[in-house]
C-alpha cells in the first residue's frame, strides 16, 4: 500500500497539481492586494468611499455587507481572467508543438515506413 502511495505521489499530475495550488494561493494574495490597494481606491473615487468592505445596507437590525461581496466578486473576476489568459497561452504553445510533431515524423517512424514499403514490394 505504501508503494502504491509513493507511485501515486510520484506521478507528474499530482506534483503539477500541488505546484498549481501553491502558486494559486500566492497569486490570490497578489490579487487581493491589487483589489484592496489599487482597484478599490479607484472605485472609491466614484463611489465616495475608498474601502468598499465598509459598504453596508441596514434593514432593521440586519446588516447586509454588500461591500465585502463586491470585493469578493472583483477578486473572482480578476483571478478568472488571469487564469483564462494563462490557459489560452498554454493552449497556443501546445498547438504549435503538436503541429511540429505532426509535420516531422521521427527517424524511427520513417525507418519503419521504409520497412513496410519494402515488405509490400516483396509480395
Amino acid at each position: 500500500m505504501l508503494k502504491e502511495f509513493k507511485e501515486f505521489i510520484a506521478r507528474g499530475n499530482v506534483i503539477d497539481m500541488a505546484v498549481g495550488i501553491i502558486v494559486g494561493a500566492a497569486f490570490t494574495s497578489i490579487v487581493k492586494s491589487l483589489v484592496n490597494n489599487l482597484i478599490n481606491p479607484l472605485i472609491g473615487i466614484f463611489v465616495g468611499r475608498i474601502d468598499l468592505s465598509n459598504l453596508v445596507w441596514t434593514v432593521g437590525d440586519a446588516q447586509f455587507k454588500y461591500g465585502s461581496f463586491l470585493n469578493a466578486v472583483i477578486n473572482f473576476l480578476i483571478i478568472s481572467f488571469v487564469v483564462f489568459l494563462m490557459v489560452k497561452t498554454i493552449n497556443r504553445f501546445r498547438k504549435k508543438e503538436d503541429k511540429k510533431e505532426e509535420a516531422k515524423p521521427s527517424a524511427e517512424v520513417q525507418y519503419l515506413k521504409e520497412i513496410v514499403e519494402l515488405l509490400k514490394d516483396k509480395k
